[in-house]
């Protein structure tokens, strides 16, 4: 063949192997890694946060729930809370919906 005198026949057909696997495999564990980190680690822990704060209400607390409804607790249930808004007005709403824990006196100052 004309070319053999250029490139040596030994050479041409060594680049027949197909691409390496492992730096696809890497940027899978990378992606994986990061999402783990950014994603799913912080959901977990604001879900965990969330959970202590249910378990831990008591009646006499002020709360804010997630509708944006702030009351005091006078009756707890396995489901629901029973919030007083206003004097002899009360609301039962869902435990998981109280999204926060006020300081004592917040409902006086609004």
């Amino acid at each position: 063949m004309p070319l053999d005198i250029l490139i040596s026949p030994a050479w041409a057909y060594q680049g027949a192997e197909g691409p390496s696997m492992l730096p696809m495999i890497f940027t899978m564990v990378l992606i994986f890694a990061v999402m783990y980190f950014m994603v799913i680690r912080p959901q977990s822990k604001r879900t965990k946060a969330h959970r202590a704060l249910v378990a831990g209400l008591s009646e006499g607390d002020e709360v804010l729930a997630s509708g944006g409804m702030v009351g005091r607790i006078t009756s707890l249930a396995e489901q629901f809370v029973t919030l007083e808004v206003a004097r002899d007005v009360q609301v039962k709403v869902q435990r998981h919906s109280v999204s926060a824990v006020l300081p004592k006196g917040t409902i006086k100052g609004i």
